[in-house]
C-alpha cells in the first residue's frame, strides 16, 4: 500500500466514526449535523467540544485554545488561532505531554481560565494526558476538541505552517505543491522554486470555478492525489488564507498556509 493509500484509509476510519454518530440518538429525535458531533466517550474528565463549537471559540476568542502535540508537529501544520508549548520535563515522545506550568503561564496563572486542548483525532492521547494533568492540578475550565487536527481539516478547516515547518518540508517532503497567492506581476523570481501560480484576485465564490477551476484541469493542482500536501503563500496573510480556503473548498484536505511575512520566506529559501 502506497503513503498516500495508507493516509486515505487514516482518514476515511476518521471520518466513519464521526459519520456514526450522524444518527438519532433514539426514534424519531433528529440526527446530529457531523459539524455539531463529538466522540462522546465515556467515563472523561473532561468534556469535548464540536467542530463548530470550536470554529466560535476561534472567532470570538472566548478560551485560550493549545495545540498539545510537539512543537514540531505544529509548526507544520496547526488550527489557525491555536498555541503551543514545551513539553513536560523528561517525557518520552510515546506519551508526549505539554508542560503544564507552561500552560499555567500563557493564562496568567489563572486556573479558572477557559482552556481548549486538541492533538492528532480521535485515537491520539496528547490532549487527553494533558487534560488530565491540568484537572489534578486545579484547572477547572478545560475542554478538548478530541476530534483534532485529522477531522477539522475533513469539515473544511485550513491550518497554518510556521517558518520551521516550511523548513522541514520543504527539506522532507519533495511532493509538496508549493502555491504563490500574489497576482503574476507581482510573483516573479518567487520565493520557492518551482511554485505555481493562483492568485489571489482570481478566486471567485463557489466551486469549480475562476483560476481554481482553471489550476485543476491544467496541472497546477494535483488532482490524483488530494492527499498532496499544499502551502500556500502570498503577498500577505489575507491572500494566502483566502486560496487557502478555496483549495479546501475543492477537496483537497492537506492545505496550510504561512502567514508570516513574505520576507522570512525569502530568508529561509537561501539557508
Amino acid at each position: 500500500m502506497t503513503d498516500a493509500a495508507r493516509s486515505i484509509v487514516r482518514v476515511t476510519s476518521v471520518l466513519s466514526l464521526v459519520l456514526g454518530l450522524c444518527v438519532p440518538y433514539a426514534s424519531g429525535q433528529t440526527a446530529i449535523p457531523i459539524q455539531h458531533a463529538t466522540l462522546l466517550e465515556p467515563d472523561q474528565k473532561t468534556p469535548e467540544i464540536s467542530t463548530d463549537e470550536l470554529r466560535t471559540i476561534l472567532a470570538k476568542k472566548s478560551a485560550t485554545v493549545f495545540d498539545a502535540r510537539p512543537y514540531s508537529e505544529y509548526a507544520v501544520s496547526h488550527i489557525p488561532g491555536a498555541v503551543n508549548v514545551s513539553a513536560k520535563p523528561g517525557t518520552s515522545i510515546s506519551l508526549y505531554v505539554s508542560d503544564i506550568a507552561e500552560v499555567g503561564r500563557v493564562v496568567g496563572g489563572n486556573k479558572l481560565a477557559p482552556i481548549v486542548l486538541y492533538c492528532n483525532g480521535p485515537f491520539c492521547g496528547k490532549s487527553k494526558r494533558l487534560a488530565d494533568e491540568l484537572v489534578a492540578a486545579g484547572f477547572t475550565q478545560v475542554r478538548r476538541y478530541q476530534l483534532g487536527v485529522p477531522v477539522w481539516r475533513a469539515l473544511g478547516g485550513v491550518t497554518q505552517i510556521e517558518l520551521e515547518g516550511l523548513q522541514y518540508v520543504r527539506e522532507h517532503d519533495q511532493t509538496a505543491v508549493w502555491i504563490d497567492a500574489r497576482d503574476p506581476e507581482e510573483s516573479a523570481g518567487s520565493a520557492v522554486p518551482n511554485a505555481r501560480s493562483l492568485p489571489f484576485s482570481g478566486i471567485k465564490p463557489g466551486k469549480d470555478v475562476g483560476e481554481v477551476k482553471k489550476a485543476k484541469d491544467d496541472g497546477r493542482l494535483p488532482m490524483n492525489d488530494h492527499n498532496t500536501r499544499i502551502i500556500v503563500f502570498g503577498r500577505d496573510e489575507a491572500q494566502a488564507l483566502g486560496v487557502a480556503e478555496a483549495l479546501v473548498r475543492e477537496a483537497f484536505h492537506n492545505v496550510a498556509y504561512f502567514a508570516g511575512p513574505l520576507e522570512k520566506l525569502r530568508d529561509s529559501a537561501t539557508r
